[in-house]
């Protein structure tokens, strides 16, 4: 319910309702700061404020005539107001009322993306804290490397997740902007202060300089943004499929009663959350690449921006809130095997300490180059033959002339490599251990 739920907020911020809601908005609070400055009379503004509306099907049916959405938009509040009318977008061009409202939903879409970062980030705060100590193997190239936590992995996601959310905040600023700044932004027909008096009320900040548009490259900093949370998303929806690999299963997503994973096998329990997450975010970047073909217009303004603009905005909104959510309730029920995790750290008969004992050899004082030599050899019995590491190493002379047997069994020890993760730990979470 909780993913239904913020899906249709979301939504309702992206209908034309919502579009034409912003613009008025915009054409309201001008006709306000104009009357304080003389420029509309006071009786004049009291029956715009108390008649403006609008009907989106009227809108529609004007717009089909006069092939222009804000005169369509206009000529519908027009038909509300009445004469007074002929104040209302007084010394504005079309943009100055399109790009100010375009802020006003996308800031207001900012911030239930940050809602739901903000939640993502909790789900990954308990995570990590509850397998801080949870020891299983990490991997390079898919390939056993040395011990980690499950905990410290999760710390890792979570350190982005933070990043992520200052990334946000400073995206929502960059389009918190608006501009009234007239048809080529001289402000030949409409005075900076108005302009700063409208922003004001409607807690903008008035763009420095404009043509008859805001400069995108604020609206290309807020979809990369997006496109930057859903890749860290990604990053962690990618390791959980891998995770859940038949051959690994040390984490899998939840499988709920009466859930089916396949038509044809019904054993199969995929990672279908994981998957999604992972296709989303493709939309994402798609979004964004078209956010930075926008930056560069003809002149003062062309509309190549607008038709990309009209489906980005929301879809990419939509995109990143769906998937906030949908990642953490994954998260909130993530099944992990901490069994399965010591099975595996233990499949390769203890070739995870290989470089502890490449680095004592060394301290011993082998050079560095007859150490690898001598541990790589050993290994590679381990590789071919599956024998054990520690026992291979202690029977052979060259490292017996280093280091005992007990000298060798004191460096196949797990906490060696865990014993920072406090530490890594203070740094991620300065917060402390959630209560």
């Amino acid at each position: 319910m909780i993913e239904r739920y913020t899906r249709l907020e979301m939504g309702a911020l992206w209908t034309q309702k919502a579009k034409y809601d912003a613009w008025l908005q915009v054409e309201l609070a001008a006709c306000r700061a104009l009357a304080a400055k003389g420029e509309i009379p006071a009786e004049a503004l009291a029956e715009i404020e108390g008649k403006a509306q609008f009907d989106v099907e009227r809108i529609d049916v004007i717009e089909k005539e006069v092939k222009h959405d804000v005169i369509a938009f206009l000529t519908s509040v027009a038909e509300f107001v009445g004469p007074s009318s002929r104040f209302i977008h007084k010394g504005l061009t079309s943009s100055d009322v399109v790009d100010t409202g375009f802020a006003l939903q996308l800031r207001a879409a900012g911030k239930l993306l940050l809602a739901g970062l903000q939640r993502l980030d909790q789900a990954l705060v308990r995570l990590a804290w509850k397998y801080k100590d949870t020891v299983m193997i990490g991997r390079s190239h898919g390939i056993h490397a040395e011990p980690v936590t499950f905990g410290l992995k999760v710390a890792v996601w979570r350190a982005e997740a933070q990043r992520n959310l200052q990334r946000l905040e400073r995206a929502i600023a960059a389009v918190s902007v608006g501009m009234l700044s007239g048809a080529v932004g001289t402000f030949a027909n409409i005075s900076p202060d108005i302009e700063e008096a409208v922003c004001k009320e409607l807690d903008l900040q008035p763009e420095a300089a404009s043509t008859q548009v805001i400069s995108r490259d604020r609206h290309a900093e807020f979809f990369n943004t997006l496109a930057l949370i859903g890749g860290s998303v990604e990053k962690i929806a990618v390791e959980i499929r891998h995770l859940q690999r038949t051959e690994v299963l040390e984490a899998e997503e939840p499988f709920t009663a009466g859930q089916k994973g396949s038509s044809a096998m019904p054993h199969k329990r995929n990672p279908i959350l994981s998957e999604n997450l992972t296709g989303l975010a493709r939309l994402l970047r798609g979004y964004a690449g078209m956010a930075l073909e926008d930056i560069a217009l003809w002149h003062e303004r062309d509309i190549s921006h607008s038709s990309v603009e009209r489906v980005i905005g929301p879809d990419a909104c939509i995109v990143l809130d769906f998937m906030l959510h949908r990642a953490s309730g994954l998260l909130e029920g993530l099944v992990v095997y901490p069994e399965r995790m010591r099975e595996n750290l233990e499949k390769m008969h203890g070739l995870i300490f290989s470089q502890r004992v490449l680095l004592a050899l060394t301290e011993k004082g082998m050079l560095r180059e007859d150490a690898y030599r001598v541990v790589q050899r050993n290994a590679m019995l381990v590789w071919q033959e599956g024998q054990g590491f520690q026992a291979l190493l202690a029977a052979d002379p060259e490292i017996q002339r280093y280091l005992s047997a007990a000298g060798l069994g004191e460096l196949f020890d797990l906490a060696y490599h865990t014993k920072e993760i406090d530490r890594v730990f203070a740094r991620v979470f300065p917060e402390g251990r959630p209560a």
